[in-house]
């Protein structure tokens, strides 16, 4: 597979997360937070 996913930390504490290579489309926006916990969630660990 060749699935590319770029993060960048936004000024006011939250990400953005795009797809690489489709850099038309807008980026997601996650607080820290909540993207921590879905990686947990990737990974198989806890979620709180």
């Amino acid at each position: 597979m060749n699935n590319c996913v770029e993060t960048a930390a936004l000024g006011d504490g939250r990400l953005a997360v795009r797809d690489s290579k489709d850099t038309g489309l807008p980026p997601l926006r996650f607080s820290a937070r909540a993207w921590s916990s879905f990686v947990a969630g990737l990974d198989g660990g806890p979620v709180s």
